[in-house]
């Protein structure tokens, strides 16, 4: 019998993730599968019928791969074992998840997602007894067991170029320009971009901070002649007590955000330099993904379809020593991924003189 296989996409967007569903479903076209995409993550199995879409490698040419974002939708909201109510209450509606797979008559599921999207995706999956198969993204690339997730290499590249784009401005005007990244609890894109963008200070949450250390390094650097330098913050960074920098918005949901301005108005105080600041947010997310996450999320949607062909389920795709290998989706959860303070790239940084606020 024909095989059917699903997939979805979860938790924040990013880039490569159209790349990653195109190859699958070119991949069960030539195994001669159905595939359906599940629409706006598993909120879509919540309605009867469950909302998909018959995917066809017809509607997947070339041009999809070029597109920011998901066809399928998305969400990073509403945790099916604690569904939000009107009234403040909180129920478990993964039963009615599990009831929307099992209408589908699924062979398997491709979930994409990071590592909490992968900690419901596969409680779902084991409550139901669902076939899945996980591949990697998230643009902090906190993710653990893969050396790289999708979306993270387009997230720096990203961050790279606002750097390229805010130095002739900070050159001209004699400025400290503070640029505030992503980076959830990990300072990958940070660092990555930092060293990429020619930074003169990178702060990431991993590596505590002084401020009299950055105020050192502007000073330097005046006194050496140039009349302008680059600071690279991540969102996770803390302010010198020790507190993440959280805003509220409507609704009552917390976010990361501000510690690019504070860091900004701590080095105007102990430098009298004149500071400006910019918050990149979701620009991140954005933009067409570059080749090598276009590659990697190709490579990943093919692998994730020939784990089902094999039956090897419970297992996340994964980027090793330049290849795609297989891991035990709990041990990708458990490994979380933040910047080895002994790996080349930090090495690397401090060779260059860039000061990590240390």
């Amino acid at each position: 019998m024909t095989k059917k296989i699903a997939i979805l996409t979860s938790g924040g967007d990013c880039a490569g993730l159209n790349a990653a569903i195109r190859a699958a479903v070119h991949r069960a076209e030539l195994l001669g599968w159905e595939i359906y995409g599940i629409l706006n993550g598993t909120h879509g199995l919540l309605y009867d019928p469950p909302h998909v879409r018959r995917l066809h490698s017809r509607d997947f040419d070339s041009n999809v791969m070029r597109q920011g974002g998901t066809v399928l939708g998305t969400t990073n909201k509403g945790n099916p074992f604690e569904w939000p109510m009107p009234d403040g209450s909180k129920i478990d509606r993964s039963g009615d998840i599990i009831d929307g797979f099992k209408k589908l008559g699924l062979d398997g599921v491709i979930g994409i997602g990071g590592d909490g999207s992968f900690a419901i995706l596969r409680e779902l999956a084991n409550r139901g007894g669902i076939n899945m198969v996980g591949i990697p993204k998230t643009i902090d690339n906190d993710l653990g067991k893969t050396e790289v997730s999708v979306g993270f290499d387009t997230a720096v590249a990203v961050a790279t170029e606002a750097l390229d784009r805010l130095q002739p401005t900070a050159a001209s005007h004699d400025r400290v320009m503070v640029l505030e990244v992503m980076g959830r609890d990990a300072g990958h894109i940070a660092l990555n971009a930092g060293i990429a963008g020619g930074a003169d200070v990178i702060l990431i949450p991993e590596i505590p901070y002084s401020l009299e250390k950055i105020a050192e390094k502007i000073r330097s650097i005046k006194k050496n002649g140039r009349n302008f330098a680059l600071v690279v913050v991540s969102e996770a960074v803390e302010t010198i007590d020790s507190e993440k920098m959280i805003r509220e918005f409507h609704g009552g949901e917390k976010r990361l955000g501000g510690i690019g301005h504070y860091v900004g108005e701590k080095i105007a105080a102990a430098t009298g330099s004149e500071t400006r600041v910019t918050v990149l947010g979701h620009v991140q997310r954005g933009s067409q993904p570059t080749h090598m996450d276009r590659l990697i999320a190709s490579a990943f949607g093919v692998y994730a379809v020939d784990l089902i062909n094999q039956g090897k389920f419970d297992r996340m795709v994964s980027w090793s020593n330049r290849g795609v290998i297989d891991v035990p989706i709990q041990d990708a959860i458990a490994a979380y991924q933040e910047v080895d303070l002994s790996s080349p790239l930090v090495h690397t940084a401090r060779a260059l003189g860039i000061c990590l606020g240390d």
